[in-house]
């Protein structure tokens, strides 16, 4: 990983979607801080396309769509996208989406209570329409990622998808992932050609769950809290910020509004 600001004036020039996780990428120890939520406004400003791409349910997902500075926000790990247009918020399901009152969620939230008692549902879960989320790191008391390992397998075990965030385990059912799904919006809604116009996306991220896009991508980023998985992933972005959370978010957008201003 080379730090943010080896890249290069043609690469910035190119950008023209950026693409971000939300926990631990635009926050700081979970609130959202007015240096990330100004950088938001910074790079709508420049005319570039945000879309927020997260674990966090459909009930707050609906609210970035309304309220944020996004174009879009992609939710539960590529369950959905949410947008505003002509203040209609639109949606878009994948097509392979399971809702989550199924047996096997279920049959998976059973085998969880019996052999980690210590992990728990998370604070959010009322609002989600597709996935289980099972909190280690977001409340205390925080447990290991050992623990969410073990969510993970369990999980995995049974049939379903599994992937490890800062803060949850999310669990669910069906062929998509953050990836999969934020290209399907690209494609359909901006008329993106995979293949053809890959430096055209920037991505930043923090977690293990954000591997499918920093895999997909030319160019991807990482606030500095990654250094803390490195032993858990096997696909890392190709910059890294100096700082963490919504610091390290910050610090990207200027560096790529600078370096874009100077193309």
């Amino acid at each position: 990983m080379n730090l943010i600001n080896t890249i290069t004036r043609a690469e910035a020039h190119d950008i023209r979607f950026i693409l971000m996780d939300i926990d631990d990428t635009l926050t700081t120890k979970g609130k959202l801080s007015a240096g990330a939520y100004q950088a938001l406004w910074d790079l709508k400003r420049a005319g570039l396309k945000l879309i927020p791409i997260t674990g966090r349910p459909g009930g707050w997902c609906d609210l970035i769509a309304r309220e944020w500075p996004v174009d879009g926000v992609v939710g539960e790990n590529g369950a959905f996208v949410f947008w505003e247009e002509h203040g209609v918020r639109k949606e878009l399901f994948h097509p392979s989406a399971v809702p989550n009152d199924h047996p096997i969620l279920k049959h998976i939230r059973e085998q969880l209570s019996t052999y980690v008692p210590q992990v728990r549902i998370a604070k959010d879960q009322f609002a989600r329409l597709f996935d289980y989320a099972f909190d280690f790191a977001e409340e205390e008391p925080k447990l290991p990622l050992s623990v969410a390992e073990q969510v993970r397998d369990i999980a995995l075990s049974c049939g379903a998808q599994a992937k490890i965030s800062s803060i949850h385990v999310n669990v669910w059912l069906g062929q998509y992932d953050k990836r999969s799904t934020a290209e399907l919006f690209l494609s359909e809604h901006f008329g993106w050609r995979a293949g053809i116009e890959d430096r055209a996306i920037f991505f930043v991220g923090d977690s293990p769950n954000d591997e499918p896009l920093f895999e997909r991508f030319p160019l991807t980023a990482a606030v500095a809290t990654i250094t803390q998985y490195h032993h858990y992933m096997h696909a890392y972005p190709r910059f890294i910020a100096g700082m963490e959370g919504g610091e390290g978010f910050a610090e990207i957008a200027a560096v790529l509004l600078n370096t874009r201003r100077n193309a």
